[in-house]
């Protein structure tokens, strides 16, 4: 009875400190606030049914971004995708579609590849060295370090193509 007392006033206290944090990463994953909150409570919905099995007491951040980032895959292993049979050509599209024509940051971002984006958000959201990074996504320091420094990259050509001043054509 102490224990589960012990236990459950512990992990309100890691609810209340890394909520803020975990619904950042949340959003920045699914670009829903409404969806951003249910991954944050079914996160800590399963952090709490496996609370006697966390490593690092001390640390549980990492342990509870990774949560988070497998309910978020969940969520499109069960997603069906409705598929129609038209022709490209019958699509309703924009003709005149930049994918370089992005003024917000948030857009810029969000369009990085995943293998990316992850690593750059973990670190610029989450606050996680590449050594913590790399344990979380099962791969090497170094190739995190050179994810981050492909996102930096590309970020930074992205900018740089859209303060370039628009030349006009003379005919």
């Amino acid at each position: 009875m102490f224990f589960q007392k012990s236990a459950q006033r512990q992990f309100e206290q890691v609810v209340r400190a890394y909520s803020p944090d975990l619904y950042r990463f949340a959003y920045w994953l699914s670009r829903d606030r409404f969806l951003a909150d249910e991954l944050v409570q079914e996160t800590f919905a399963r952090a709490w049914k496996a609370w006697d099995q966390v490593q690092d007491p001390s640390n549980p951040k990492p342990w509870l971004i990774s949560i988070l980032r497998n309910e978020h895959a969940r969520l499109y292993e069960r997603k069906q995708f409705d598929y129609v049979d038209e022709a490209p050509e019958e699509l309703d599209l924009p003709a005149d579609h930049d994918a370089y024509a992005l003024h917000d940051l948030e857009n810029l971002i969000s369009s990085l590849p995943l293998s990316l984006r992850e690593p750059f958000l973990l670190q610029a959201l989450g606050g996680f060295s590449c050594a913590e990074i790399a344990t979380q996504l099962a791969t090497t320091e170094g190739a995190v370090m050179v994810r981050l420094t492909r996102a930096r990259q590309t970020l930074q050509a992205a900018f740089k193509e859209d303060s370039k001043p628009q030349r006009r054509l003379a005919l």
